[in-house]
């Protein structure tokens, strides 16, 4: 990674287990301590969109993928998110790290349908976050 920072097995392992076996309805990463690799902060089977924002730390950077469900032509489909979430309040050093890393480690979650950027809540409220996955 241009970072230098690793990425856990068991963040690919919980991405595989959201996207082939629905397993869970997201998954949250986060940098490790030493800010030497990116680990699962939590992975969370049952949740709607505004249970995983409220998780979301007003002053730390977060990497997410979510399986997010919505009803299209009067049917029920799933795109998968990828939310880089990068809050204002996060500090500069911390906010450098993750932008860094950013791009190497989406490249590893084959499978991702839409990519979401925020800084801020109103960028992944519901109206949002469907007008980004319903774009063409």
């Amino acid at each position: 990674m241009a970072s230098g920072v690793a990425v856990a097995d068991d963040c690919m392992d919980k991405f595989q287990a959201l996207k082939l076996g629905h397993e869970f309805r997201y998954v949250l990463y986060k940098m490790s301590d030493d800010k030497t690799c990116i680990v699962v902060d939590e992975a969370v089977k049952e949740a709607t969109l505004e249970d995983f924002i409220a998780k979301l730390p007003e002053n730390k950077p977060r990497f997410a993928v979510f399986d997010f469900e919505y009803e299209a032509e009067g049917a029920t489909r799933n795109k998968i998110l990828f939310i880089n979430w990068a809050p204002d309040a996060a500090s500069v050093r911390d906010k450098m790290v993750h932008a860094s890393s950013k791009d190497s480690f989406r490249k590893k979650l084959q499978g991702v349908a839409v990519e979401i950027q925020a800084t801020d809540l109103s960028e992944i409220d519901r109206t949002t976050v469907l007008d980004k996955v319903k774009a063409p």
